[in-house]
Parts: structure tokens; sequence; C-alpha cells
């Protein structure tokens, strides 16, 4: 049998269908401000230049915050360095720890020359230096120092400052040094020579030389 409506329930239903539409929820994109990243699709290509220029000047600022390029000119190094040679040098090496006797060092000279020098330490804060005939003794004991092309006919002694060291050429007849302007303050000290970067056949890390540490007094 037929089912019939009320006439309330007609009333209702002719109401939902005479009565104003719903408004509708229109997207509200359009209204948004302009995105380079939409503009080009995907990543903005700006970004992406902006991002790379920013890592790039990060990456430098650190590298130049810990170490420095040094160009060898001259023959006081020789045979250890030549002239010419292009270097790495570490400037966190000396945060970490105190300079050594043989470490190849480059730093502001106290003469006051512009240009920095690089030199090999042999004298410690506190220690007395002596050169005699050409020979390093450290507080009156002989050094021995295989990587010296030919001993400096000079001598000379030095008593080092608690922060002063004392440096030479490997090179001894030709290289002004501490036993030309004295001892260096270790606050010129700007780093450790490092790494040798050119020319391609000279490319490596810089030998120093390990002294033995002195036995202690008991």
């Amino acid at each position: 049998m037929p089912s019939t409506m009320s006439q309330t329930e007609k009333d209702l239903l002719e109401g939902q269908r005479s009565g104003p539409s719903q408004p509708q929820t229109l997207s509200t994109s359009d209204t948004q401000p302009l995105s380079l990243s939409r503009a080009f699709g995907g990543k903005s290509v700006l970004r992406e230049i902006l991002e790379t220029a920013l890592l790039t000047l990060i990456v430098f600022l650190v590298l130049n915050t810990l170490t420095g390029r040094f160009q060898v000119r001259g023959s006081s190094m020789e045979p250890t360095l030549h002239d010419g040679q292009y270097l790495v040098v570490s400037k966190l090496a000396y945060w970490l720890r105190t300079p050594k006797r043989g470490d190849i060092i480059v730093f502001r000279p106290p003469n006051g020359l512009s240009d920095d020098y690089i030199k090999r330490i042999v004298g410690l804060p506190g220690e007395q230096i002596r050169i005699q005939n050409g020979e390093v003794l450290v507080d009156g004991v002989p050094l021995e120092e295989p990587y010296v092309a030919n001993q400096g006919a000079y001598s000379g002694s030095w008593k080092l400052e608690p922060n002063d060291y004392f440096v030479l050429g490997d090179n001894r007849g030709n290289s002004s040094d501490s036993h030309m302007w004295g001892t260096l303050p270790g606050d010129n000290i700007i780093g450790r020579a490092w790494l040798c970067y050119w020319p391609p056949e000279a490319w490596g890390l810089v030998k120093h030389h390990a002294f033995p540490e002195p036995s202690r007094r008991r």
C-alpha cells in the first residue's frame, strides 16, 4: 500500500526545494602572495642560487678560519721545502696543542717585515739556546738535526722567555731567522705547515721532525 505524507512533511519538503541555496566555498589560492617556488615550478631557482651562495660563503669562512695559504719564497728551507711551493697552513693545530720542536711553522716576523716567514722550531719557551760552530745546543745538549742542509757559520746564545720560540731555516747558511733577529713571540705564530698542493710533483703532507721527548727528572 503506497505511503502517504502528512501535510507537515509536504510543507518541509517544499521549503527545502524553494529555500536559498548554500553558499559555495571558494578557493583562496588565487588571493595568496606570489610564490617564486610556484612561479618557477618546484623549488625556486633564486632560492637555489641563494642557498648555494650561502653554503659557499660558510665553507669559505670555516676554511679561512681553520687554515691559510702560503707560498714558499727563497731557499731558506732547502732541502725540505723549495722556492715556489704552495702550502696549506693549519691554524687549528695550535688551538689543540702547543708548538713542538721540529715543527715547521708560518709566522709574522718580529723584525717588522710585512711578508710571513716559514721556519722550523728548534727552541721552546724557557730553554737556553746556544749555537757554536753551527751546532745547536738546547740547555747544553747538542740537537741532532738530520734535516739541515748546511751548518751556519755563526755562534751565539739566547735565553727564551716563557712565550718565546727559537726558529731556524733548514738551510742555515742562507736564512733570515732567530740567529739574526732574536726569539719569536708565540703570538706571532700563524699555524703549522700541513699540506703542499702545488706543484703537482710535490703534492703531499709537509714532513716535520719528531724529536724524542726529554727524560723526566726524578
